[in-house]
């Protein structure tokens, strides 16, 4: 499922701009259809110009009835209802999305045969400072097993030692929830953790969901700015 917002705060309108000749959407949408990993694809959205440009393209585009905070909101709305076990959060705004990655989800879930995992989701491993620092790339750090403990946009862990081989995982914000994961946290409001630092998915490791993180060498390009547009661009072409 694809939540698909218009008003981006840093970059409005960016789902309709053109990406070498169609929407960002469009280009997220098919690259998804065409990873032939999903039973069904579907694009969740509350813009009607998205809406009616996408349905003559796909059949599973759905209009939000409601406000909501953040894309899992957004997607639950409608997969509460569905007969599903899995649901994969693809950002609308990754047009270059990676099938590896996403299959590396899914493995995950059939892997899990006792259903200790609730969700799942990416990392990278980053070591330059500037991209350590930066705010707006998440950072996460796990457990032995490789379950998330906590997500920051600061630097973590906290390196006491200056130890220059140190490593730090940046979150890639692509998810896999089993549905009842996905339907509590639509039920539930935002915690302290998550309104501290903007990050939705504090709310999950706050009511005790397990999220099993995945190393991976996919970072992407989600499309915040003109630059990461343009950027888009030249690697489309």
């Amino acid at each position: 499922m694809i939540p698909a917002r218009l008003d981006s705060t840093r970059l409005p309108g960016k789902l309709m701009m053109d990406l070498n000749g169609s929407p960002v959407i469009l280009s997220t949408l098919l690259n998804t259809i065409k990873t032939n990993l999903f039973d069904e694809v579907y694009v969740v959205t509350d813009s009607k110009e998205i809406y009616n440009y996408l349905i003559k393209h796909h059949k599973n585009i759905l209009f939000s009835k409601e406000n909501h905070v953040s894309g899992s909101d957004r997607i639950a709305e409608f997969a509460k209802d569905m007969e599903v076990d899995i649901i994969v959060n693809v950002q609308g705004d990754e047009p270059l999305i990676d099938k590896k990655s996403l299959q590396k989800l899914v493995n995950t879930f059939k892997l899990d045969k006792y259903k200790k995992i609730d969700l799942v989701s990416l990392m990278k491993v980053i070591s330059n400072r500037e991209e350590v620092e930066n705010p707006n790339n998440v950072k996460v750090v796990t457990d032995s097993d490789d379950f998330a403990i906590y997500f920051s946009r600061s630097p973590i862990p906290f390196n006491s030692a200056s130890n220059p081989k140190l490593n730090y995982f940046k979150h890639i914000g692509i998810y896999g929830f089993r549905k009842k994961s996905l339907v509590d946290f639509y039920n539930s409001k935002p915690t302290k953790l998550e309104l501290i630092e903007k990050l939705e998915q504090l709310r999950y490791l706050e009511s005790g969901k397990k999220i099993k993180m995945v190393i991976s060498d996919f970072d992407g390009i989600g499309i915040d700015t003109m630059e990461d547009l343009i950027k888009a661009r030249s690697l489309f072409k």
